[in-house]
């Protein structure tokens, strides 16, 4: 697991000091920052990673790096931990996204925990976004009307219903469907609905004249 990174943003030497040892003694990497500015300047590693972000730092706080995270497309687990939390900025940094929040002092053990589920969440996320990427290189190679017959498919709708719509042969239909299938690696009409679902922008329906 070398190759997963666990940043520590807080601005307590001290406190970057002790968890980055706690962090390295699991055989994690770890990288401290004092401020919110000093992770920003450094950028965020391609690598698997999770952030453990103080919520008070001088100049931006941890809520105000996480909004900026957000804004610039970096989808990083963040744990929040703080000394004086309180309800509402908790349920901020959750509803932000945060995968925990914990207040000190807290154990060893507490936050090994949340770094793996951290860590685990993160690893979800990328093998969702390559997914979703895998199935719009597939459904960027259909042509224009294998893309309007998989709008139709997908809706349940019979290729006779779906010809009667496209204006075009029913048989003509089934041949567009079967590349369909082919192109987008679905074994199954289920298979394709779920493909379907994931795509960013959903299949185009026919313009009703």
């Amino acid at each position: 697991m070398n190759d997963v990174v666990v940043y520590i943003v807080d601005d307590d030497d001290a406190i970057c000091q002790a968890l980055a040892r706690l962090i390295r003694s699991v055989g994690l990497r770890a990288a401290t920052f004092r401020s919110a500015e000093d992770f920003l300047a450094h950028g965020v590693t391609d690598d698997p990673a999770c952030l453990v972000l103080d919520m008070l730092l001088p100049g931006p706080s941890g809520l105000d790096l996480q909004t900026a995270l957000t804004q610039a497309g970096r989808d990083i687990p963040i744990i929040f931990i703080s000394g004086c939390g309180d309800v509402p900025t908790s349920v901020r940094a959750m509803k932000g996204g945060a995968v925990d929040f914990l207040e000190k002092p807290f154990g060893d053990d507490e936050l090994l925990d949340c770094v793996e589920r951290a860590l685990r969440r993160g690893r979800q996320r990328r093998a969702e976004r390559a997914e979703r990427a895998e199935l719009q290189h597939r459904f960027d190679i259909l042509t224009p009307r294998e893309r309007e017959v998989l709008g139709l498919v997908v809706t349940g709708k019979p290729n006779k219903q779906i010809a009667a719509a496209l204006g075009i042969a029913e048989k003509t239909i089934k041949v567009h469907r079967g590349r369909v299938m082919e192109k987008m690696q679905a074994p199954s009409l289920a298979e394709l609905v779920r493909m379907a679902s994931k795509l960013p922008a959903p299949p185009p329906q026919p313009q009703r004249s």
